[in-house]
């Protein structure tokens, strides 16, 4: 018996000492946390608000969704913070621009500002309303049913353009009109209208959005349905541009052997035209200067594909860039033509002969900009092996 009271007396004692020796570590790092918790800063609400602005986009399952979580995905830091909005379309996007608080900037199409006319709004959008830059084309997407193959079919027929103030609202009308086509239009959400077309009540649905939109390539078309090709022609073509899609873009909706035809309608980034030195001046400053600087980044993978059609240079008619956008530009044009690779890019073109357009000039350069990095990348690679 004594032995085992030895024994338990031993390990008693070797216990107590770990339990001394955890707790002392317990003290140790509370005190520390206690230490850093004093030496932490503090949150600073004030310098919070001074970088954050508020980007109103898109339904959920769109295009303009996404390209806002990227802007957000990118910029984010201690300096500037995006806040992406789900918004009711194009349309509605302006007006909450212009007088929405919380709301600095949108992603809008071309177009819209024009429906403004009715509510007597245009003139008050000239002034309120500036642009960041052009974005990308937005495809017009027909889903019909496979029985239907020409959208003057559609005439009579009941046809699902969105909600009242989106952007395929009014776009479907638009060119509807301009075709002389007089469907009988329902405004059903999007998602709704995927469920009403398997069902029957619609015969066709559009959507306008910058492709891929993955709500229409995940459709389960069970062979159904496809997507409706839209003529380029008469005054259609004063207004939109020429689009395809492929069947690498939808699978279930375009056959591999013959690619879509449709149209696109471009879209902007818009903003809010603050009185210059305010405060929203100065935050959207901050967001431009981090925007264009950072462009790149926008190209790399695992961001929209849609991106890669963006020219930060390119004017939109009828629009005025906001201040902050034009100075940037000006002071890269300057910077560019003195820097070696703007000259070795002037020498190329010159001396293969190649003339282009401005837009194709600019996507021809970051692309050149990207093969020269990666072939610098390559040689440094070499470099360590040998």
């Amino acid at each position: 018996m004594s032995g085992r009271v030895s024994v338990f007396s031993s390990i008693g004692h070797r216990l107590g000492a770990s339990f001394a020796q955890a707790a002392a570590i317990a003290a140790f790092l509370v005190s520390g946390l206690a230490a850093s918790a004093q030496t932490a800063p503090a949150f600073n609400p004030s310098r919070a608000n001074a970088g954050t602005l508020g980007v109103i986009s898109g339904g959920a399952d769109g295009t303009y969704i996404r390209i806002a979580a990227d802007l957000a995905n990118v910029l984010d830091g201690e300096e500037l913070r995006v806040l992406p909005m789900i918004g009711r379309g194009s349309l509605q996007n302006l007006r909450d621009i212009m007088f929405l608080r919380g709301v600095d900037i949108g992603i809008v199409q071309m177009d819209a500002r024009e429906q403004l006319k009715a509510e007597k709004l245009q003139d008050s959008a000239v002034r309120r309303l500036r642009f960041i830059t052009r974005l990308y084309n937005e495809e017009v997407h027909i889903i019909a049913s496979r029985q239907i193959t020409d959208i003057r079919q559609l005439d009579g027929q009941k046809v699902n353009i969105d909600k009242a103030g989106s952007g395929t609202n009014l776009t479907s009308r638009l060119i509807f009109e301009k075709l002389g086509i007089k469907p009988e239009v329902t405004t059903f959400d999007q998602a709704s209208s995927y469920a009403k077309l398997k069902s029957g009540e619609i015969q066709a649905a559009v959507y306008v959005a910058g492709r891929p939109v993955r709500a229409i390539a995940e459709f389960q078309t069970d062979g159904r349905f496809h997507l409706l090709p839209i003529p380029f022609e008469g005054e259609i073509a004063e207004s939109y541009f020429p689009a395809r899609f492929a069947n690498a873009d939808y699978p279930q909706l375009v056959d591999a052997a013959k690619p879509v035809e449709t149209l696109a309608v471009g879209s902007l980034l818009a903003v809010f035209n603050w009185p210059e030195n305010s405060d929203r001046y100065n935050r959207v400053n901050r967001f431009v200067d981090a925007f264009f600087s950072r462009f790149d980044e926008f190209l790399q993978p695992g961001r929209h594909p849609k991106w890669k059609e963006v020219n930060l240079a390119a004017d939109v008619p009828g629009w005025e860039r906001v201040r902050p956008a034009q100075d940037w530009l000006d002071r890269a044009a300057v910077a560019r033509t003195s820097s070696p690779q703007v000259q070795s890019f002037e020498f190329f073109m010159k001396n293969r002969g190649i003339s282009v357009s401005a837009q194709e000039r600019e996507v021809l350069f970051r692309e050149f900009l990207a093969w020269q990095g990666d072939r610098e990348r390559s040689l440094r690679r070499a470099n360590r092996q040998d």
